[in-house]
């Protein structure tokens, strides 16, 4: 690889953090992201803070009220958040979450392979979209005559997908 296309490309072991979202509720939200989607409480900044994780970390979301506690979503047609994305290990864990959301009757947006992961698309409380994903493994993606990667959204095959459990 030339040097002058090495100083423009982020390094490839770079890895997107944590999200921290405004939140008009935060025992709502709470509730939510616990009961429904199973992050745990790692720790609470009195009544306006709160930071989640999987598995231990310091947190993979935060939510607060400090600006927005009673407010509302942007209304539709505004910049901000098109969604924010939970990457699951495998597609076991995909099915899991897919029947928890289903029990607990949170609307489901869409499912979708997009050929190198498959998807679920939600909502949280506060209008948040979430993407909840696993990559399928690399060996299985597909590349183009030209060596681009080829990606679509196809619909999801729910039943193959509970097959996992």
């Amino acid at each position: 690889m030339n040097k002058s296309k090495t100083n423009k490309v982020i390094d490839p072991n770079t890895i997107i953090g944590h999200v921290h979202l405004k939140v008009a509720d935060l025992k709502r939200s709470i509730k939510f992201y616990t009961e429904i989607l199973g992050f745990e409480v790692m720790t609470k900044w009195g009544d306006n803070a709160v930071f989640l994780s999987a598995g231990g970390y310091h947190h993979h979301i935060g939510l607060n009220t400090w600006e927005s506690a009673n407010g509302n979503p942007p209304p539709k047609g505004s910049t901000g958040l098109y969604h924010f994305a939970i990457l699951v290990p495998n597609r076991k864990e995909l099915a899991r979450i897919f029947k928890r959301l289903k029990k607990y009757k949170w609307p489901i947006e869409g499912v979708s392979d997009h050929g190198v992961s498959e998807a679920i698309y939600l909502k949280d409380p506060d209008d948040n979209g979430i993407e909840i994903y696993f990559d399928k493994p690399r060996e299985k993606w597909q590349y183009d005559s030209e060596g681009k990667l080829v990606m679509f959204t196809r619909p999801l095959d729910i039943n193959n997908l509970l097959q996992e459990l």
